[in-house]
């Protein structure tokens, strides 16, 4: 924990009553649904949306018929009406009869658009005011929604482009697809900035905007970007209570996308706030707490010296907490965080605040998004987060410690470098830069480590200067003793951005489940095995608000290996993907045990689960036997939605799965910098 935040946030302790979901969602033994189960449709109600559905559906079979290139650019705009209908339905996700009247106008809006469609036209492509839109994921090829603010003088024949804001919503247990679609077609949001359109992403529900809900913002930005003229300098992100969080996270990890960034309440950390707020009595193993440094955003505060960030707080506001964590943390990295607070409000935003917030976020537009600051500075623990502008972390000395690098660019051609726990670095400035403008022949690198008293390790290389395009690009490789200059990707396993684990990394991309169809070398753990990806299927429907793809074993193609992460549920025996890959994984998995370097388990009573480089294809990977590692229990607070476990782990099947845990967990840890076994920790 950060060592200010103690003394910050001690009165806390004493003066404010418990977080709104309270004790009661402290007990794992007794976890509440989420989504909470719905009311029952009236028959009548029922069947007047089944037939709305059924004569949808059949249009859009009609419209997939087609061979034209746009219709199926356009088809997710109609499909996701129809799939937050039968989600609704078949789930039990009405809530309350506006649920009901609300989603009739849901089906009659994608009802228009499908007959639009089949008539070659797309009216709500030039429609402004509020529009739903949809794209279809590359993690699970579901259709997801976002809503769209477009301002009445955007211009669809005009080539200028408008700024972005990326506003995130708060939590809503109750917030599925069909109340999502109907809110965003009805309901404005917080702020509508002049020559803006506002990006609305679903987030794919309540996750407070992590793992596939962070991808969904990327995918839904990247699909308004390929719909709308978007000035790419002038996108901002922005969120207030869940999407405060959100906010926070988005702004730490990808700081050189945007150019403003305005979180609001929330919270930026996961012991603090459940300690304080959840009066919550944590105790997590060694491994969940390294895994906190995947979304807590202290640690990364120092990358916001790269994003102009406007927080704000309600004065009596608990989740005030958020920005007093940050400011905390930012204070210790020389910096003073731009902090509005609303007077005497608790969790809201006040009106007076909205002014100076939209003041300062034009103020910081004006200038937009600075792609090649001179000064850089950046901070990370994973290389899920390598970079920031025009400097790329390629590799880490060792994962979940502070990574760092300082890069300066100095007159005539001499770039300082700091460092610390890297073992790879890419510079990398785009054509047209000027930060090296004039500079001729050589660049001098001047490196150092970061650390008091270690000037004697400074190291000064030449490398080549920028092309005539002024384009340049440098990459430097840790030996161990000194720099060098450039690396090779050889063969040899390493985790590398995208490919560094741990086990939930593998949802934030396309994956295939891999079902076993052979007979198990142990039926018991075969039986938990095939239980768990049941379990998986069902709460990433529940959760992630997708349809995952599962082939059974004997079905996979090139493609399926050359595409996506595979998922293999079962044994050795009875799934055949699992068999032909079994003696290149570093866990040894026979008919009698399961080894771990030194350390042995009984494999009718134990199974592993790991992430690990696809012997049959090391640029995806393969997991075994587990889905996104968190479980029922942290759906009750978003602060809880962390990885549970890390690149491998042995569990005891004797022992249930249960709303925290698939078993009890005899043994894990992550794999090394170069995918290989470390000392186990028990």
């Amino acid at each position: 924990m950060h060592k200010l935040l103690p003394l910050v946030f001690a009165f806390c302790l004493a003066a404010l009553p418990a977080w709104a979901d309270g004790p009661a969602d402290n007990i794992a033994s007794n976890v509440r649904p989420i989504p909470p189960v719905g009311i029952e449709v009236p028959a009548a109600d029922a069947d007047q949306l089944a037939q709305g559905l059924e004569r949808l559906d059949d249009l859009i079979k009609k419209l997939k018929m087609r061979r034209d290139a746009r219709t199926p650019q356009l088809l997710p705009d109609v499909e996701i009406y129809s799939r937050a209908i039968h989600q609704a339905l078949k789930y039990h996700e009405f809530y309350k009869p506006n649920d009901i009247a609300a989603a009739k106008q849901t089906l009659t809006e994608g009802l228009n658009r499908a007959e639009a469609l089949l008539d070659g036209k797309a009216p709500w492509t030039k429609q402004t005011g509020l529009v739903v839109r949809g794209y279809r994921s590359k993690i699970d090829q579901t259709v997801q929604p976002y809503g769209l603010e477009i301002p009445a003088n955007y211009d669809f024949a005009s080539a200028e482009p408008f700024r972005l804001d990326v506003w995130l919503h708060g939590r809503g247990e109750r917030n599925t697809e069909a109340n999502f679609i109907a809110e965003r077609a009805s309901r404005p949001g917080q702020y509508q900035p002049e020559r803006t359109i506002v990006l609305h992403p679903f987030g794919r529900y309540c996750n407070a905007f992590k793992f596939a809900g962070e991808i969904d913002v990327l995918e839904s930005m990247d699909h308004v970007k390929g719909n709308y003229r978007i000035d790419d300098n002038r996108v901002a992100i922005r969120g207030f209570s869940m999407g405060g969080a959100g906010c926070w996270q988005m702004a730490v990890h990808y700081p050189g996308l945007f150019f403003a960034a305005n979180p609001g309440a929330g919270f930026s950390e996961t012991p603090l706030f459940l300690d304080v707020f959840q009066n919550e009595t944590l105790e997590p193993t060694w491994y969940e707490k390294t895994l906190w440094q995947w979304y807590d955003c202290p640690g990364y505060c120092v990358n916001l010296a790269n994003l102009p960030t406007v927080a704000y707080s309600g004065e009596i506001d608990k989740q005030k907490q958020a920005a007093d964590v940050m400011e905390a943390a930012l204070r210790e990295e020389k910096m003073h965080l731009t902090h509005v607070i609303g007077p005497d409000t608790k969790h809201a935003i006040h009106a007076d605040s909205k002014k100076i917030i939209s003041a300062k976020l034009d103020a910081i537009a004006e200038a937009g998004r600075n792609k090649t600051p001179r000064t850089i500075q950046f901070a990370t623990f994973t290389l899920r987060y390598p970079e920031v502008h025009w400097v790329k972390v390629g590799g880490l000395q060792e994962h979940w410690k502070q990574a760092r690098v300082l890069a300066a660019v100095h007159d005539h051609g001499r770039i300082a470098l700091a460092t610390n726990n890297v073992s790879r670095l890419e510079l990398s400035l785009p054509a047209g830069q000027d930060i090296l403008q004039g500079v001729r022949g050589e660049v001098t690198l001047s490196l150092s480590p970061i650390a008091a008293g270690v000037d004697s390790q400074r190291q000064e290389l030449k490398v080549p200067g920028p092309e005539t395009d002024r384009s340049w690009n440098c990459k430097l490789q840790w030996d161990g003793q000194q720099w060098q200059v450039g690396w090779t990707d050889g063969d040899a396993l390493a985790k590398t951005p995208g490919l560094q684990g741990p086990i939930d990394d593998a949802f934030l991309d396309s994956f295939v489940i891999v079902s076993p169809t052979g007979k198990a070398n142990n039926e018991k753990v075969h039986a938990w095995a095939v239980g768990e990806m049941d379990h998986f299927v069902n709460e990433w429907r529940r959760q992630f608000r997708g349809d995952a793809i599962i082939r059974e074993d004997s079905a996979i193609s090139d493609a399926d290996i050359a595409n996506s992460n595979l998922i293999l549920f079962g044994d050795p025996g009875s799934n055949s993907v699992l068999a032909k890959i079994a003696d290149k994984l570093p866990i040894q998995w026979t008919k009698d045990e399961v080894k771990v370097g030194e350390q042995t388990f009984k494999a009718n009573e134990n199974s592993p689960v790991l992430i690990y480089p696809n012997p049959l294809n090391p640029k995806k990977y393969v997991v075994i036997n587990s889905g996104f590692t968190y479980r029922e229990y942290a759906y009750l607070n978003n602060a809880r939605q962390v990885p549970k476990l890390p690149d491998w782990a042995v569990v005891d099947i004797n022992t249930p799965p249960d709303a925290l845990w698939p078993g009890k967990i005899v043994a894990a840890d992550f794999f090394d910098e170069a995918w290989q076994l470390k000392s186990a920790k028990k």
